[in-house]
C-alpha cells in the first residue's frame, strides 16, 4: 500500500504544476499517443498496482514499466519502431510463504517495421520480432528464460476522434535455466480510444495473456482517462485508470489500479 499512495502523491503532485498545451497541438499529441507506431519519441512512466493474489487474495504486486519508444526512419517510405518494457517490480505474499521481492523484472524488446503512411483505406500496421531477456533480479520476478517470436499491431483513427485496433505476440522460450518451466504465451490486446478534444483520451482495453503450457487465460480490461499537458517547456501526458479482471488463474489478482506519466518529445 505505501507503493500505491505515493503513486497516488506523484499523479496528484505532478498534475498541480502542469500547464494545458496548445489545444490542437495536444490533441495531435494525444492521438499519437493512442498509435502504437507513431513517429513519436515517448518515454512512459506506468505504474501497476493489484491487489488479491494468491489463495487467500491477500497478495498484492506493485509494477513500475519504463517504456520508452523511440521511432527510426529506415527509409523513404518505413519506419522501425522499438518498443521496450523495463518491469521493476514490488511483491508481497504472491504464495504462502513466498515473502516479499523488490527488483527488477524480465525486459520485453518489442521492434516493428511499419509504413510511414497509412493504407489507402486509412489503416495502420507493423510486424516484427519480439524478444524476452531475462533480466529478473529474483527468480520470482521473471521467467529465467530467452524467448522470441512475432509481434503485429493494426489500428485505423478515425477524424472524429476514434482509434481502434489490435495489437498481438507470441513467445516461445529457446534458453535459459533447466529448472524453470518453458515460455509459450500469445499476448493478444484489442484496444479502443476516444479523443475528447484538448488533447484528452479515454481508452478501453484488453491486456490478454493465454498461456498454452498451462492452458490458462489471463484477461483484465483496463479503463483509462489520459491527458496531455506541459511541465515548463517539456510536453507530457499523464493517465490514471482502473482495471478488472475477467479472467485469471485461481491464486491471480482480482482489480487492480494504473497510473501513467509520459514524456513526450515530438518532431519540430
Amino acid at each position: 500500500m505505501m507503493a500505491l499512495r505515493a503513486a497516488v502523491a506523484f499523479v496528484l503532485g505532478a498534475s498541480s504544476i502542469v500547464r494545458p498545451a496548445h489545444a490542437q497541438d495536444a490533441d495531435e499529441l494525444a492521438k499519437q499517443l493512442s498509435n502504437p507506431v507513431a513517429n513519436l519519441i515517448s518515454v512512459p512512466l506506468q505504474f501497476n498496482y493489484d491487489d488479491g493474489i494468491g489463495p487467500a487474495d491477500d497478495g498484492s504486486k506493485a509494477l513500475l514499466n519504463v517504456q520508452p519508444v523511440i521511432p527510426v526512419s529506415i527509409s523513404e517510405k518505413w519506419n522501425l519502431i522499438s518498443r521496450t518494457i523495463i518491469p521493476i517490480a514490488y511483491q508481497d505474499d504472491i504464495f504462502p510463504g513466498a515473502g516479499s521481492q523488490f527488483g527488477s523484472g524480465d525486459i520485453l524488446q518489442s521492434l516493428f517495421f511499419s509504413p510511414k503512411a497509412p493504407t489507402s483505406s486509412g489503416w495502420v500496421w507493423g510486424v516484427g520480432p519480439v524478444l524476452n531477456l531475462p533480466t529478473a533480479s529474483n527468480d520470482l520476478l521473471g521467467a529465467n528464460q530467452w524467448g522470441a517470436g512475432p509481434t503485429a499491431v493494426v489500428l485505423k483513427q478515425t477524424h472524429a476522434g476514434w482509434t481502434f485496433g489490435t495489437l498481438v505476440n507470441h513467445v516461445w522460450s529457446f534458453g535459459g535455466g533447466d529448472n524453470r518451466a518453458d515460455i509459450s504465451n500469445t499476448f493478444l490486446q484489442p484496444f479502443v480510444s476516444k479523443g475528447l478534444g484538448e488533447g484528452r483520451t479515454v481508452t478501453v482495453n484488453l491486456e490478454s495473456t493465454y498461456d498454452w503450457k498451462s492452458e490458462q487465460w489471463t484477461v483484465p480490461i483496463n479503463f483509462g482517462y489520459s491527458k496531455v499537458s506541459k511541465i515548463g517547456k517539456q510536453l507530457v501526458s499523464y493517465q490514471g485508470g482502473v482495471r478488472y479482471y475477467l479472467e485469471a488463474p485461481d491464486s491471480g489478482a482480482e482489480w487492480g489500479l494504473r497510473f501513467a506519466f509520459t514524456l513526450l518529445f515530438p518532431e519540430h
